[in-house]
């Protein structure tokens, strides 16, 4: 245990000091290839010709359900011999491995780069490259964007991805290290790769998609929680209260179970309105706002999202340390 804490820690210290140099190979790159490579074989065994649509379609839901499988057991194994491998060999090298582990499996200052990269295009008065910039990290439609839904697409990146990057994969590395942290990572991928509603993807990536929503159903809650405890000394410019009130008003206000509940206290915290309505593949889907607008969103919003993300890094970090320590000395009583 006290390895893994170590390990826990340093490689947290790591994320918030390298991020992710995108000149090294990362393995959720190589975990996105496994889906995609995945896919392209179990579609080529997909039904052809004539045959009824309820056929095809469950044909997809069942190629879904053995993609994920596929994947799960892969990532699982390759982890679990590393790891085993490492510590089988030395310790040191065992603690090394796993914080390395750790880092590459954390997104705080990847999260916060690609943001600010909008942040300041947004500064420089460049709406095209703004445009441009976020994209990379939504899934939405941008090129018809005002300055004001650019800003409001990165803040609501930042809030949804303050518990999928940062605070959910913490707590399960937390849990069981690296095997149980690249396998939540593994299921987030899929989902952010074939969990679409689209007529693509609505068979073939529902197993993908509930998954995630399950996995995600608590870490998104604690991770609300605290992002409503930092948002109380983050500053003149966050309201705690606003952030607590607009939670349990909006929580519920998205498709899906998990990503209002960032969105919701980020808004209340800034006093922002977010979501809305938005364009996807070329299709307007309807949205309901979440927060209130009680002053217009700025570009300097994103950054203070960043500030609310890093306290509720920290604070779950923080945690995350203590209710190991206090399991490792209860066992050892």
């Amino acid at each position: 245990m006290n390895y893994h804490m170590v390990a826990f820690f340093m490689g947290f210290l790591l994320d918030l000091a390298l991020g992710d140099p995108y000149c090294l190979p990362h393995p959720i790159r190589l975990i996105g290839k496994l889906i995609t490579g995945s896919e392209k074989i179990l579609r080529g065994m997909g039904i052809r010709g004539k045959d009824k649509k309820a056929d095809s379609n469950g044909k997809a839901l069942r190629q879904g359900i053995e993609l994920v499988l596929i994947v799960i057991i892969s990532v699982v194994a390759v982890t679990s011999f590393l790891l085993f491998m490492a510590y089988w060999l030395h310790p040191v090298l065992g603690v090394a491995v796993e914080c390395i582990m750790t880092y590459q499996i954390l997104a705080v200052k990847c999260l916060k780069a690609e943001s600010m990269k909008v942040y300041q295009c947004l500064k420089n008065g460049n709406l095209e490259q703004a445009r441009k910039a976020v994209s990379m990290i939504v899934g939405r439609d941008t090129e018809h964007l005002n300055e004001e839904d650019v800003a409001k697409a990165a803040i609501e990146t930042v809030a949804e991805n303050t518990s999928d990057g940062v605070t959910a994969p913490m707590i399960y590395l937390a849990i069981g290290g690296p095997i149980l942290g690249f396998l939540y990572k593994a299921i987030n991928t899929m989902d952010s790769t074939i969990g679409y509603k689209s007529e693509k993807y609505l068979y073939f990536g529902r197993a993908s998609a509930k998954l995630d929503d399950f996995v995600n159903f608590l870490p998104a809650r604690i991770s609300a929680c605290l992002m409503i405890a930092a948002s109380f000394f983050a500053g003149r410019h966050f309201s705690g209260t606003g952030a607590w009130t607009i939670y349990k008003r909006d929580r519920k206000k998205h498709a899906s179970p998990n990503s209002a509940q960032t969105e919701a206290v980020c808004a209340g915290a800034l006093s922002i309105r977010l979501a809305g309505d938005a364009s996807y593949f070329g299709k307007k889907v309807k949205k309901p706002y979440i927060g209130e607008a009680v002053r217009g969103v700025e570009y300097e919003d994103i950054k203070r999202a960043n500030h609310l993300m890093y306290i509720t890094a920290w604070l779950c970090e923080v945690l995350c340390l203590l209710a190991m320590y206090v399991i490792a000395m209860s066992s050892a009583i």
